[in-house]
């Protein structure tokens, strides 16, 4: 029996503010020999509520992965402000971040490589647990939970990342994510190296183990489809800045930018009619401009 249970809120929040909130972000990376700073995400603001899903969508080099390491701490920004659960974290030290890494976590885009091939999943995932304090045997009966959640055999404990599927691969990744109960998972391409059958299944899973928990999803992709199944609201990003935001019934179905449109078009479909109607739809797209430029 699944023992999953709503995320616990550790940090003060305040009140009428969402648990996580964005505002006028701004990251550069040092690039040339004199290591200058190049702009990569210009003044983006956003909020994620609790036990919603905010997808950021965009192509290579759109910043959107930029945007989920400023909030992971793995980037500093260049200025705004990044506030979780009414708290500044944008500024921590990797010190004072530490307690943060139960409550916000990551899954990544190859499940593989985030996975130590030479250990057994129970000892992946028993890991993060141990390390805050519980004994080995509280953390495997916790790992079984987390194995049941996300519909893995219990057998799967003794196995090694590499007797498993892509898309079981990710499923314990996914597991690891949520191991802490955290309150926030940036899930970064976590979907794009699967086929689309396994995605839908991934994805379903990633939504119910949202309204079982409460955990909210900021969700990274590249593909507007796959934004559109899982998310409840939706911000398009070109070149480091914000295209379009809204809802994502309103951005997918009724797209004020043709950049929007254009992403939509790209989208895979099974469908070989589908198909060529959008990339015939594309044809007649105008160029793309960057916004604010």
């Amino acid at each position: 029996m699944t023992t999953l249970t709503a995320p616990t809120a550790s940090t003060t929040a305040v009140a009428d503010e969402p648990l996580l909130r964005v505002t006028d972000l701004s990251v550069g990376y040092p690039s040339g020999p004199r290591r200058t700073l190049t702009p990569v995400v210009h003044d983006v603001s956003f909020d994620v509520s609790e036990g919603r899903t905010l997808g950021l969508v965009g192509e290579s080099g759109s910043g959107k992965s930029t945007i989920g390491r400023a909030i992971l701490g793995l980037v500093q920004p260049q200025s705004g402000s990044i506030r979780f659960a009414g708290r500044e974290i944008s500024g921590l030290s990797r010190r004072q971040r530490r307690p943060l890494a139960r409550e916000i976590q990551v899954i990544f885009q190859d499940p593989y490589s985030s996975l130590n091939p030479a250990m057994q999943i129970q000892d992946i995932l028993a890991e993060p647990l141990i390390a805050q304090g519980r004994s080995l045997r509280d953390a495997r009966a916790h790992v079984r939970s987390l194995l049941d959640a996300v519909h893995l055999p219990s057998d799967a404990a003794r196995r090694v990342p590499s007797e498993f599927s892509g898309g079981q691969r990710q499923r314990v990744a996914i597991a690891r994510s949520l191991a802490t109960d955290p309150r926030l998972i940036v899930c970064d391409e976590p979907v794009s190296g699967l086929d689309l059958k396994t995605q839908a299944r991934v994805l379903d899973l990633l939504i119910e183990l949202q309204q079982r928990t409460g955990v909210a999803f900021l969700f990274v992709s590249h593909d507007l489809s796959v934004i559109r199944h899982i998310s409840h609201d939706v911000m398009v990003l070109l070149r480091g800045r914000t295209v379009e935001s809204g809802s994502v019934r309103e951005v997918t179905e009724n797209p004020r930018d043709d950049y929007v449109r254009r992403l939509f078009m790209s989208s895979p479909v099974s469908d070989p009619d589908e198909q060529a109607r959008r990339r015939a739809a594309l044809r007649e797209l105008p160029p793309v401009t960057t916004p604010g430029g």
